[in-house]
């Protein structure tokens, strides 16, 4: 039987709730991601099916699951959802060099490569607090989870703005005294990106000692004396110490992509985030990899 309706006005925010349990099955992990209480979910959303006159989900053991009533909301909500994401985003505009900009890339390109080069940033506009967070995954910045990535792959999905930054080339290297016929490689969890190809199908019956999901593991490891390692050239080099090894075949060549949410691409402090960004990987095409100076990345419009 369907829930009766009560008195008053929708709440918006009983809606935001009732969009994020929708998505994430459980009163637990929405609770996780909105930092509220499970009261305080279930709460919002009895008063939703009150509000609507209608029973949004199924309670059951494994989660909750969305009633065909549940369904047709949760259409016209998200629809919603990104409306007030694109008043927020445009709402920007006018904060000038102030304010919090959202970086997002892989480990090492975030901790070993932009950090570093955005301390000029950082002293040309004290008022931009960044947030740089490492992350394999592609975050939205539809839904706000950053407003500037950079990627190792132009995103095939979505209404966004990318530029291509550079090549990234790789190479083999080891330990100066480490075991140059062994490999140190790559975990499954990576097994479909171009580096583990690669060595799925150069190295395939040669020794494979140690596998890791990071960068910064292969690197322990080569270091440690393991054995060799496929590594971007820029990282190997600002190491020091590894030698370079002949490769079996010729090794992967990456693109770095700085991708930005049309919304958000002329928002002052966004911009000046995207042009250091930009101009840290233009002063280092060079060592990022042959083939760097040769592609000229088409400008953001």
């Amino acid at each position: 039987m369907g829930v009766q309706k009560r008195p008053g006005p929708l709440d918006w925010e009983d809606l935001r709730v009732f969009v994020a349990l929708a998505r994430a099955g459980s009163l637990s992990a929405t609770a996780r991601e909105l930092k509220v209480s499970h009261a305080t979910v279930g709460r919002r959303i009895a008063a939703l099916e009150e509000t609507l006159g209608r029973t949004l989900f199924d309670r059951r053991a494994d989660g909750y699951l969305l009633t065909a009533d549940g369904a047709a909301v949760l259409e016209l909500a998200a629809d919603m959802e990104e409306r007030a994401d694109g008043i927020l985003r445009r709402s920007g505009q006018q904060a000038g060099l102030t304010g919090t900009v959202r970086l997002t890339a892989t480990e090492t390109l975030a901790e070993r490569f932009l950090i570093p080069r955005l301390a000029a940033l950082h002293r040309r506009h004290p008022g931009i607090h960044l947030e740089v967070v490492s992350d394999s995954r592609a975050l939205s910045l539809a839904k706000r989870e950053a407003d500037v990535a950079v990627r190792l792959a132009r995103p095939q999905v979505g209404e966004l703005v990318a530029r291509r930054l550079a090549s990234l080339a790789y190479g083999v290297y080891a330990a100066p005294d480490g075991d140059t016929s062994a490999w140190v490689g790559l975990d499954d969890s990576l097994a479909h990106i171009p580096e583990a190809k690669w060595l799925a199908q150069h190295a395939a019956g040669e020794r494979l000692v140690l596998r890791t999901n990071t960068l910064m593991g292969q690197l322990a490891a080569v270091r440690a004396g393991f054995g060799k390692a496929l590594l971007p050239h820029w990282f190997a080099g600002e190491e020091g110490g590894l030698i370079a090894l002949p490769p079996p075949a010729p090794p992967p060549v990456r693109e770095a992509w700085l991708v930005v949410h049309p919304d958000l691409k002329d928002v002052p402090r966004v911009r000046a985030v995207i042009d250091a960004v930009v101009g840290a990987f233009e002063e280092e095409k060079e060592r990022l990899g042959p083939g760097g100076t040769a592609l000229s990345p088409a400008p953001l419009k």
